[in-house]
């Protein structure tokens, strides 16, 4: 493991209380439950284009499908 790595894995304890001690006076308490639900949503929308990218890499021809079907929507449309 790279050392930047262990020391992002090692925040236990004392450092983390640090860190969210910063957190909280750098955002107030009013912030940080709106704080949360976007880093909850961030998280949230990360996993389901994690989740779709290996389902297409496991199934590839769907993917070519979709990409087919891009294809001739685009070519369906009028120039302008």
């Amino acid at each position: 493991m790279t050392p930047i790595i262990a020391s992002i894995t090692n925040l236990v304890g004392p450092d983390m209380m640090v860190i969210l001690l910063i957190v909280l006076l750098l955002f107030g308490a009013k912030k940080l439950p709106e704080l949360a639900r976007g880093m909850g949503r961030a998280v949230k929308e990360f996993s389901a284009a994690r989740d779709q990218i290996e389902k297409e890499v496991t199934q590839p021809d769907s993917g070519r499908a979709m990409q087919s079907k891009l294809l001739d929507t685009n070519d369906k449309m009028p120039a302008q």
